[in-house]
């Protein structure tokens, strides 16, 4: 089973709604720090209210190269949505990525529902950021 199969397996057992916010935060809690030389502008998601860090790394030279990412936040919630983004996208090839709309898997888990507009924002624009720069590499 798989990082986000678990997660998704995990958010089906919980019925409140605190009860998965606070699984949310747990998510957060278990992301790896990101390094301070990574909190830069550059690494910086635009349109998110929460300051929130992203950074691609390219695993192999392949036509279609394997994408890892580490990200951070400094708000508890919006840190347990960069893990779950990460678990949809981190490890998977470039085209599987630019294919691939995380959106979809937090509707499943019925997330995106109870965000605000100002964290669906920055759900999104997280998730724009990751294909673009995924779509960058398929097309290079």
């Amino acid at each position: 089973m798989t990082k986000l199969e678990q997660m998704i397996e995990d958010f089906a057992f919980l019925d409140d709604w605190e009860d998965r916010y606070r699984y949310v935060i747990e998510l957060g809690k278990q992301l790896p720090d990101l390094a301070d030389d990574k909190k830069s502008a550059e690494n910086k998601v635009q349109g998110c209210a929460s300051q929130v860090w992203l950074v691609s790394h390219v695993e192999n030279t392949d036509a279609d190269p394997v994408m890892t990412f580490e990200g951070d936040s400094d708000a508890h919630i919006v840190r347990g949505l960069v893990a779950i983004v990460l678990a949809v996208y981190s490890g998977k090839t470039a085209s599987e990525i630019a294919a691939t709309d995380a959106i979809e898997v937090f509707d499943k888990i019925g997330l995106v529902e109870h965000l605000s507009s100002q964290r669906a924002n920055g759900l999104r624009s997280m998730i724009k950021r990751i294909r673009a720069e995924a779509q960058l590499r398929v097309a290079a």
